[in-house]
């Protein structure tokens, strides 16, 4: 039987770029997403490509009835192997104006999600003696605010470790959960619009070129696979280097001072 993994934020970006790829190697893709349309165009496209069995769920991932229930309706088609957190929202709002509604929303759908989805799928696990893997999709804002985006960074921090906390818990029954942190990927996506002007800014790299969702494909698909099975906990970054560094600063100096040196000048 072909394994079975659960992507949320399967109707574009990262979540649909996801799902193609694990489909192309032979996984059945339950899509899960608040648009029901776009959701669909994506699935069909999916099983038209690769020949998968494939499945919508449609609901809001802000509703915890829905976020813990779409696994139940997952695992009622085949049991579940991986789960993938792809679902997140970027409502852009200077700190002065979010609201606690707004607050709440984006941590519903960026975390509480993710630990209910995983909370659920181990419930099913457990019992049937099957270890899936779990891989959420966090974000380098964690670890960098940036403005108006109090709200997302917050949630990202707080995915990187509730990914920890869920590997710590779920580990001795051989289930694995790790994140995978994108840099800036340009997605075109209606859900989180972005001006050129921010990808622009956050968009550097070490590598030439941009990020695409293909990029980050891959490495969710390494994190579910067997050649990742003693790998737990952990926050894989897949962000052209970005997060090592920039390319973007000038040399602060032209060169070595006689101090740094310590030349006899230096002792004048």
């Amino acid at each position: 039987m072909s394994p079975h993994a659960v992507v949320t934020g399967a109707a574009s970006g990262i979540g649909a770029a996801i799902a193609d790829d694990l489909a192309a190697h032979g996984w059945r893709v339950t899509g899960v997403d608040l648009r029901a349309d776009a959701l669909t165009a994506v699935l069909d496209a999916v099983h038209a490509r690769h020949g998968v069995p494939v499945q919508a769920v449609t609901g809001d991932l802000a509703d915890a009835g829905f976020a813990a229930g779409l696994v139940d309706t997952a695992w009622a088609a085949a049991p579940v192997d991986g789960l993938v957190n792809a679902a997140g929202i970027y409502p852009a709002v200077p700190f002065e104006d979010l609201t606690a509604e707004l607050w709440d929303r984006v941590q519903h759908v960026n975390v509480r999600a993710a630990v209910l989805t995983a909370q659920r799928l181990a419930h099913h696990a457990r019992p049937a003696g099957r270890t899936p893997a779990v891989v959420n999709i966090a974000s380098g804002a964690a670890l960098r605010a940036r403005p108006g985006a109090a709200h997302y960074s917050t949630s990202k921090a707080a995915l990187v470790m509730a990914t920890k906390a869920t590997a710590v818990e779920l580990g001795p029954y051989g289930i694995r959960v790790n994140a995978v942190s994108p840099g800036f990927v340009g997605v075109d996506s209606p859900v989180n619009p972005v001006t050129p002007g921010y990808a622009e800014a956050v968009g550097g790299s070490l590598l030439p070129g941009h990020a695409e969702a293909s990029h980050i494909a891959p490495a969710v698909r390494f994190l579910l696979g067997s050649g990742a099975a003693w790998i737990t906990g952990a926050n894989l970054p897949v962000d052209g280097g970005g997060s090592a560094g920039t390319t973007a600063l000038p040399q602060h100096w032209p060169a070595p001072t006689p101090w740094q040196l310590g030349t006899p000048e230096a002792r004048s």
